[in-house]
């Protein structure tokens, strides 16, 4: 396995999977637009050659998370629902990207993640961009940045807000609930890098 050692940068994709893109029951095809943003950041860590970090959400369908979530059976294992969309796929061959699996709303208790921030210990900055705003990257922020502080790693997370998404439904307001979750992650001490205005 490879020297995690030589990062020093890392940047987290968080569930952008088809199951919140494309299809199913919680997708929202307005996430699309962060997209392009994304691919970006992304170019730029395969050219300086740091790390590049995919979460998937990947559930059985008897994962207790559904019950929370009206009882919506998504992002099932085996299904393209729990895959990579399509334009990050080329990516993931790459000899500085990983992926990791979640069975609930924050990557910090994916299996293996803890492992995988010891071995790249070096990593002093984080990117952080993907979906759902208020749900999955808020919660995986706050439980990283806990992580760091419980071992005494400082370590500056940056949220792109200009690289994250959220659905919108009628018990779901994508504007309210994100400036909530951007306020929160601010409090908690990351930097949340704002959409520039055009």
């Amino acid at each position: 396995m490879k020297n995690l050692k030589v990062y020093h940068k890392g940047l987290i994709v968080v569930d952008m999977v088809n199951g919140f893109v494309r299809e199913g029951g919680l997708h929202d095809k307005r996430i699309e637009a962060v997209i392009p943003y994304q691919k970006k950041l992304l170019d730029q860590y395969v050219k300086d050659g740091e790390m590049i970090l995919f979460i998937k959400d990947c559930h059985e369908m008897d994962s207790v998370e559904h019950d929370r979530f009206g009882e919506i059976r998504h992002c099932i294992k085996g299904t393209t629902e729990a895959e990579i969309i399509d334009e990050f796929q080329p990516y993931l061959p790459l000899e500085n990207v990983y992926t990791l699996e979640k069975n609930c709303t924050s990557f910090r208790e994916a299996p293996g993640f803890t492992e995988l921030m010891e071995d790249a210990s070096n990593i002093d900055h984080f990117d952080v961009v993907g979906c759902c705003t208020d749900i999955c990257v808020v919660n995986g922020v706050v439980g990283m940045m806990n992580y760091f502080d419980q071992n005494n790693r400082r370590v500056e997370v940056n949220v792109h807000q200009e690289g994250i998404g959220t659905y919108d439904a009628p018990y779901h307001d994508a504007s309210l609930y994100s400036d909530a979750a951007y306020l929160l992650l601010a409090q908690q001490g990351a930097k949340v890098l704002r959409k520039e205005m055009n």
